[in-house]
C-alpha cells in the first residue's frame, strides 16, 4: 500500500508566523506531529509519503503515486482540507480522515471514505485490521482514552526538517480544569495522561539524530497538568539530557498556577524551557467566573505574570473579548494589563463556541449560535450572538488590536518585558547554518523595519535602548521586532 499523508495548509493567521518566517526563509512553523505519529502506527510494509501543503503543493505526481490518502486537520485548515480531499477523490484515491476538524463535525464530510475519529492510538488499529480484511467501515468513533505511554515516536524522517522553524513533541494529553469555552477536555479528558521520561528522551534523541538543533515546542495544552510526575520524573531527566547540548530551547503551554511554584519554574528553566503560553482570557472577575476559569480567580494576574518572567520564562498570553459579563471598559482593562506586564505576544480573539464544549451546548439551548465560525480565533469573527450589539463588539475588537499592535505601544511593551526578564544561560548554537540564518534575519530586519518600515523610529530606539541597557537581550529585541511585523500584518486586515 502506498499511503499519502496529507496535511492541509494553514491560512495566514496570528500563529502561522508567516510574515516573520519570511525573514529566515522558512515556509512553515512546524511539521504535522499528529500525522508523523500516525505514520509510525501504519504497517511497516506500507510506503509512506508526506505532503505538507504548508511547505509544498499537492502535486499530480503525489496523487498518481498513492493508493490511499490519510488527511488530518484542525478547524482552521478546513478550506484547504476540503480542496485536498476533492483532489484525492478525483484522482480515485480512498480517503481516510481524522484529527480535530473531523472529530468535531464528522457529518460535514460526506465525501470521506473512512472517518477515524478521536485519538489514533485507540481507533486506528481497528480500522487497519478491517482494511486488511476488506471490511473497513466508514465511521470509527472515539474509544476509551488510550495510554500515551504506548504511543510510538513520530516518523521524523518523512519530513524535510530544514523547511521548519521549530519541531513539536507531546508529553501529555488532557487538562484538570473545565473552562466552558475549551474543547480540550471534550477531546482528551480531565485526567492528564503522560508519557514516561525515557520515552520523551528517546523522541528528543531521534530529533537530534535527524540533525535538529533548533527550538522544540511541547504541544501539551497544559504541560503542568500532572505536576507530581512532571517534577519527579520528566524535568530531572530533561536537565540531565540537556548537559553538554547546545541550543534547542523548549516552549510550551501551562495554566497560571505555574506562578505559584518556584521549584517547578526553576526546574523548567533548568531543563531548557524559555517560553510558556498562558490562557489569561480576561482580567474581569465576573467574566472569569462566567467561563469557569477558576484557576485564574482570586489572583494578582500582573504579579503572577511578572513572577514567571523574572524566573526566566517569557509569558505569551491568550485573551478573549466577548463574554456576556464583559464590562464597558473591557478593552481598557485588557490593554492596561498587557502593557503593564510586557506580554509581547498577546493573542486576542472574539469568543468562539467550539462544537463539543459546554459553551456550545449552552448557547445552542439559548438559540444564540450562528454559522460564522472559521476556526481562526483571531480573525474578528464569532459564531455567537452577543447580548449586546455585534457591531459594538467588533468595533471594540478592532480598537483593541490597534492599541496593542501599533508600533509605539508594541515596542513599549517589548522594553517592559526586556526590563523585567531574567534569562537563564543557555549554551548557544554555534553551527554555521544557524549563525548564517540569524545574520540574514537581522539584515532583513534592518532593511524592512529599520529603513523602509513605518516602525523604523521605534525599531532603532529599541535596538539602541537594548544595547545600552540590556545588551544580553539584543537577539530577543530583534526577534520581537520581527514578530511585531508579522502581528501588524495580521491585525491590519481586521483594523482597516
Amino acid at each position: 500500500m502506498k499511503a499519502l499523508l496529507v496535511y492541509p495548509e494553514f491560512p495566514d493567521t496570528f500563529w502561522s508566523f508567516k510574515h516573520a518566517l519570511s525573514f529566515i526563509h522558512k515556509p512553515a512553523n512546524s511539521p504535522p506531529l499528529g500525522l508523523l505519529t500516525v505514520a509510525a502506527m501504519l504497517p511497516r510494509d506500507w510506503e509512506l509519503r508526506l505532503a505538507d501543503l504548508n511547505v509544498r503543493p499537492l502535486s499530480d505526481a503525489d496523487l498518481a503515486w498513492a493508493d490511499i490518502a490519510l488527511v488530518s486537520a484542525m478547524g482552521v485548515q478546513r478550506t484547504s482540507a476540503e480542496e485536498a480531499i476533492a483532489r484525492c477523490k478525483a484522482a480515485g484515491l480512498r480517503v481516510v480522515a481524522g484529527g480535530p476538524l473531523f472529530t468535531a463535525q464528522p457529518e460535514a464530510f460526506p465525501q470521506v471514505d473512512h472517518l477515524v475519529l478521536g485519538e489514533a492510538e485507540a481507533t486506528l488499529p481497528g480500522f487497519l485490521t478491517d482494511l486488511a480484511a476488506g471490511t473497513a467501515r466508514r465511521l470509527y468513533e472515539p474509544g476509551p482514552y488510550p495510554d500515551v505511554e504506548r504511543s510510538p515516536a513520530p516518523r521524523w524522517e518523512l519530513a524535510d526538517l530544514r523547511r521548519y522553524s521549530q519541531m513539536s513533541v507531546q508529553y501529555s494529553r488532557g487538562c484538570p480544569y473545565d473552562c466552558e469555552f475549551c474543547d480540550i477536555t471534550a477531546l482528551f479528558g480531565h485526567r492528564p495522561r503522560t508519557k514516561g521520561a525515557p520515552q520523551m528522551l528517546a523522541e528528543l534523541d531521534a530529533l537530534c539524530a535527524c540533525g535538529w538543533r533548533g527550538p522544540i515546542f511541547f504541544v501539551d495544552d497544559n504541560f503542568i497538568g500532572n505536576k507530581k510526575r512532571l517534577k519527579a520524573e520528566l524535568l530531572p531527566a530533561l536537565v540531565g539530557w540537556r548537559r553538554g547540548r547546545r541550543g534547542m530551547p523548549f516552549n510550551t503551554e501551562a495554566s497560571i498556577n505555574l506562578a505559584d511554584d518556584d521549584e517547578l519554574m526553576g526546574q523548567m528553566v533548568a531543563a531548557g524551557f524559555r517560553t510558556v503560553f498562558v490562557g489569561i482570557e480576561t482580567v474581569d472577575v465576573a467574566s472569569l467566573a462566567e467561563c469557569n476559569k477558576k484557576q485564574n480567580l482570586h489572583r494578582d494576574l500582573v504579579a503572577d505574570t511578572r513572577r514567571m518572567q523574572r524566573a526566566g520564562l517569557e509569558v505569551q498570553g491568550g485573551f478573549i473579548l466577548g463574554f456576556d459579563h464583559d464590562p464597558p471598559g473591557a478593552v481598557e482593562q485588557m490593554v492596561d494589563y498587557v502593557q503593564r506586564t510586557g506580554i509581547v505576544t498577546a493573542m486576542v480573539g472574539l469568543l468562539q463556541a467550539l462544537p463539543g464544549t459546554k459553551l456550545h451546548a449552552r448557547l445552542e439551548r439559548e438559540g444564540r449560535l450562528n454559522e460564522q465560525r472559521t476556526g481562526d480565533n483571531v480573525d474578528g469573527t464569532t459564531n455567537i450572538v452577543p447580548l449586546g450589539s455585534i457591531e459594538a463588539l467588533r468595533a471594540g475588537y478592532r480598537d483593541l488590536l490597534r492599541r496593542l499592535y501599533a508600533p509605539k505601544p508594541y515596542y513599549r511593551r517589548v522594553r517592559t518585558f526586556l526590563r523585567d526578564y531574567k534569562p537563564p544561560r543557555l549554551r548557544p548554537r554555534v553551527d554555521i547554518a544557524f549563525v548564517w540564518e540569524q545574520g540574514l534575519a537581522f539584515a532583513r530586519s534592518v532593511v524592512r523595519l529599520g529603513i523602509i518600515g513605518k516602525e523604523r523610529m521605534q525599531y532603532w530606539r529599541l535596538l539602541a535602548w537594548t544595547v545600552l541597557r540590556r545588551p544580553r537581550h539584543l537577539s530577543y529585541a530583534v526577534t520581537f521586532a520581527i514578530y511585531g511585523y508579522h502581528f501588524r500584518k495580521i491585525c491590519e486586515r481586521h483594523v482597516e
